[in-house]
Formats: structure tokens, C-alpha cells, sequence
């Protein structure tokens, strides 16, 4: 057993070996809280939750680590424009991620550390970097000096020549326009904290750098977050760290986005889909399923039909799933996933070929029951709620089963409305007027209701 994964710095899929034997440690770029989360936003902690998830099966120790950024220049402009303190922009909002992601079922991580809970962290690897000439201080600020580091770009692939370093107001003194800022000096009512080369306040990428050596030390196994991330941020944290000293993260894992219309889904472009709302017309298990079940390096391209589509498919496992527990009880998930499963997930988290071997258990177990056979049907619905349960979409854990907090009270009200009009069905059936019992189905069915006769009676579910 061999897990593989597609390392962006070495541009090809490299076995897994950990550090540790037994042991993985990941990093994850977490949210920037100037907002609250869209489904593209999310995408990437659903991709690393199936990660985890993943390592967990496969028998690994997982540390797993989410950083918090709840300072930055959006979130300060954000601020201002309110009239409200910069602290409560970022907590609302990081409470808003934490609600996403639990909404969509992921797991907490080990530690999420806040960007403003790790200043002084920050200072000492500044204070290093300067003493080692990778980093010099003017104007207040503190620059990284990326010709100092002769590994810069070798995970963007690009050439310094060629290079446009983004650079932000108030960054003076450069030796170097394509330096970048690891500290930015005070401004007039903006929050800041006192260092040894003045009052100011962390830039992007020093955070990351700092904390991912506070928590999982000089080394560790894998660093993860979106494509966009490759340049400048994630280029950044391997300068800073390396030039440290640290020998920082040996894999590189990165997820594509979610698109609407061809474009990355963002705040800025007015296009993004709040998790929050979403989660008010959409199951949340569905989203999950939507969001991740495509192979985590592909793109998706957000439209209502391909949601309605995973809807479908879900339903079609769901439905799988109720006829076996209404014929046999409760069916506790196989030990072991089956063989061709584990193989597609040790290959790149090929969810979407493991998938497929969720949805063959599906027909099997479908024609197992046509036929009578309940201890095959049994047996494909234990296999299939242990694949099910290692991408976190099992529907019968008690998770999902407790409630997924949509509508949960309006389906009870639904489901007592069509019991009584099922009621009258049977009663028709009962008197063997069958043209009203089938203008009763067809009537439900035009409602969006699936009306399926089964030996224990009647049973409706959503078309």
C-alpha cells in the first residue's frame, strides 16, 4: 500500500513517504475572514478533509493544521467602511467559515491558529532572516530579499527577470521592487503591534511561515491550498522558511477552483454563492458530494443543472441504502473498503474512479434486492457506507442521520401532509378504483414527489 499525490514542485505524482513512519502532517492555507465563505472557498477544505479522512483509513497519525488570516488590507478597508472594529470583521466571519464547514462536514482541524495570535513567533523569524541578510528593514517595513534565496521560483517555475511582484500602499524603501513585505509599517488608526523596527502589522505571507514552524516544526509532510495560491503566497513562504533555516514542506498539494461562467469564483468579480445561503435551498450533504467527489485538480463549473445532477446521484445511493435498512435493519459499514476503491484513492485521491465503484455496489445491491437475495444486498450496503464514510458522505452516520439543518421541522409537516394523502391512495387501491389512486400519484408526482409502492407500504421522497 502506497499512497501517491501529484506534487506541484516536482510536476508529477511522487509516492508518499512520510517523515514519520505512521504519521502525516499537512498545513493548509485557510480562509482570509474579510468576508463570509463561498462554495469556492469551501472546495478546498472538503479536498483536504477527504485527504485526512484518507490518511486516517490508511492507518496514518493525522496532524492536521488551518491557519486563520484575520488581519489583512480588506479586512481593515472593510473596517473602516462599517465603522466597526477590525477584530469583529474577521471573528464574524471566521465563525462563518467554522459554521460552512461544519454545515458541509469536515472535520475540525487539530489547531487553527490565528495570524494575530503568532506576532511574536513572526519577530523571531524576521529578526532571523535579517541577521542571515535575507531580510532588511527600511521605513518601517521589513522586506524579504528574494536574490538572497538562489530557490525562489521553483515551485511557480517562473524567471525573476520576468517577474511582477504585487506590492501594496505604503511599501517604501525597497532595495528592490520585486521584494516583498513580511512586515508593513503602522498607518494612522490601522491595529498594530510593536516590533524592533517600529510599529506595524504582519504582512500575507509571514503568518504562514511562522506558524507552520510553531506547530509542526522545521519539517514536515504536506503543504496544501488552491492553485491560485502557487504565486505569490505559497512562493513566498518557501523563501522565508527555507532562508530560516527550515527545511519546511517536502510535498506540495494543490486544488482547482469552482467557476461560474469560466472565471474563479470570487468576491471581487460579484459572482460568488454563499455557503450559508446555499445550504437553504440545497442539502448539505448534497453540496458535499458536489464539491467533492470531482477529482480535487480539476475544475468545476458551477451551474444549478450539476447540481441537480449530484443531487440525482446521491439520491439514487440513498435510495439503495433505505430499501436494504427497510428490509434487513441496521447495517454497520465493511472493515475494509473493497480493494478497487482503496486503489483509486491511493492513486492521487481519485475520488471520481472511486466513486465508480460506489455507484457498481449500487447496482449490484439494486439487483441483489430485485432478486430476493438480502444477504448480497446486505453485504454491497456494508461495503458501500464504508466507502461512503471515509469521503464523509455516509448518510446513515450519525452525522447526517441526526439532521442536516435544512428544513428539518418543514419536513415533518411535508411528510404528515403526504402520509394523509397517501392514506387515500390506499383507500382507493383498497376499493380497487384504480383511476384514483393513480390521479392521486400522478398529482403527488407533479408536486416534485416520488411515490414508491414497497412491501412495507408507500414510501415518498423528493424527485
Amino acid at each position: 500500500m502506497t499512497i501517491r499525490l501529484y506534487d506541484t514542485s516536482a510536476r508529477q505524482i511522487r509516492d508518499f513517504t512520510p517523515l514519520a513512519p505512521g504519521c502525516v502532517s499537512i498545513y493548509l492555507c485557510g480562509a482570509t475572514v474579510q468576508a463570509a465563505p463561498h462554495i469556492g472557498h469551501i472546495r478546498s477544505g472538503l479536498n483536504f478533509d477527504i485527504m485526512r479522512r484518507w490518511f486516517a483509513y490508511r492507518g496514518y497519525d493525522v496532524t492536521f493544521v488551518r491557519n486563520v488570516t484575520d488581519i489583512d488590507d480588506k479586512i481593515i478597508a472593510k473596517a473602516a467602511a462599517q465603522g466597526r472594529p477590525w477584530w469583529s470583521i474577521g471573528y464574524e466571519n471566521e465563525c462563518a467559515f467554522n459554521a460552512a464547514y461544519d454545515a458541509l462536514g469536515c472535520l475540525r482541524p487539530t489547531v487553527e491558529p490565528r495570524a494575530t495570535g503568532h506576532v511574536p513567533e513572526m519577530i523571531e523569524m524576521m529578526r532571523g532572516l535579517i541577521e542571515r541578510g535575507h531580510a532588511y528593514a527600511a521605513d518601517g517595513n521589513v522586506y524579504f530579499d528574494v536574490r538572497s534565496f538562489p530557490g525562489y521560483l521553483e515551485l511557480s517555475n517562473q524567471e525573476l527577470d520576468n517577474l511582477l511582484q504585487p506590492s501594496g500602499e505604503g511599501e517604501t524603501g525597497k532595495r528592490d521592487p520585486r521584494d516583498f513585505a513580511m512586515w508593513k509599517a503602522a498607518k494612522e488608526g490601522e491595529p498594530s503591534w510593536e516590533t524592533p523596527w517600529g510599529r506595524g502589522r504582519p504582512g500575507w505571507h509571514l503568518e504562514c511561515s511562522a506558524m507552520a514552524h510553531k506547530y509542526l516544526g522545521e519539517a514536515f509532510d504536506i503543504h496544501g491550498g488552491g492553485i491560485d495560491l502557487i504565486f505569490p503566497h505559497h512562493e513566498n513562504e518557501i523563501a522565508q522558511a527555507k532562508a530560516f533555516g527550515d527545511a519546511f514542506a517536502r510535498y506540495w498539494v494543490h486544488n482547482a477552483w469552482v467557476t461560474m461562467s469560466g472565471e474563479k469564483m470570487s468576491k471581487s468579480l460579484g459572482n460568488s454563492v454563499l455557503v450559508s445561503e446555499m445550504v437553504k435551498h440545497w442539502r448539505p450533504i448534497v453540496l458535499r458530494y458536489y464539491l467533492g467527489t470531482p477529482h480535487y485538480r480539476s475544475m468545476i463549473e458551477y451551474s444549478e443543472d450539476a447540481l441537480r445532477e449530484a443531487e440525482a446521484a446521491f439520491a439514487r445511493i440513498e435510495g439503495f441504502m433505505q430499501r436494504v435498512v427497510e428490509k434487513a435493519g441496521t447495517v454497520e459499514p465493511a472493515a475494509e473498503v473493497p480493494p478497487a476503491f482503496a486503489e483509486a484513492m491511493d492513486d492521487d485521491l481519485g475520488v471520481p474512479q472511486a466513486l465508480a465503484i460506489v455507484h457498481t455496489a449500487v447496482r449490484q445491491g439494486n439487483s441483489a434486492l430485485g432478486a430476493d437475495d438480502k444477504e448480497s444486498a446486505v453485504a454491497r450496503l456494508a461495503e458501500v457506507r464504508a466507502m461512503l464514510g471515509v469521503l464523509g458522505l455516509d448518510p446513515l452516520d450519525e452525522q447526517w442521520a441526526a439532521g442536516d439543518g435544512r428544513g428539518e421541522d418543514l419536513h415533518g409537516v411535508v411528510d404528515s401532509l403526504v402520509r394523509l394523502v397517501l392514506e387515500q391512495r390506499e383507500a382507493a387501491r383498497g376499493r380497487k378504483d384504480w383511476a384514483s389512486a393513480d390521479a392521486i400519484r400522478d398529482q403527488l408526482q407533479q408536486s416534485g414527489l416520488v411515490i414508491e409502492d414497497t412491501p412495507a407500504g408507500p414510501r415518498w421522497t423528493l424527485g
